[in-house]
């Protein structure tokens, strides 16, 4: 039985949907988190959704636009969005780059509720 107070290391090549290249997910990473890195091109983006756990977004590259509830942000490389479990929230990468992020999501599965 592996030691859950051991160290745990997964390579991009073992999550990474296209080898190299930033995009794919990883549920129950550690057994308490899961984690999806996103990699949208202008324009692209997740529709309305909620979860039942809160989910942090880690901006990398790029810059998006987030509708959190009722408020929209922009935030781009090194900002960090926090969006409170059950609230409505979707975002849109808004170009020229293409937008990097990790999404964490406090939950050892994926759990969405879409709304549009």
């Amino acid at each position: 039985m592996a030691d859950k107070l051991a160290p745990r290391t997964i390579a991009l090549e073992d999550w990474a949907e296209t080898p190299g290249e930033w995009h794919g997910e990883i549920q129950g990473f550690g057994g308490e988190v899961s984690l999806i890195f996103v990699r949208a091109e202008s324009g692209k983006g997740p529709r309305l959704h909620s979860h039942p756990y809160p989910e942090t977004f880690i901006v990398r590259a790029g810059r998006a636009l987030y509708t959190i509830g009722d408020r929209e942000i922009e935030a781009g490389p090194g900002e960090i969005l926090v969006v409170p479990a059950g609230m409505p929230h979707k975002f849109r990468s808004l170009g020229p780059d293409v937008l990097e992020s990790i999404d964490i999501h406090a939950s050892e599965r994926f759990v969405t509720d879409w709304l549009e």
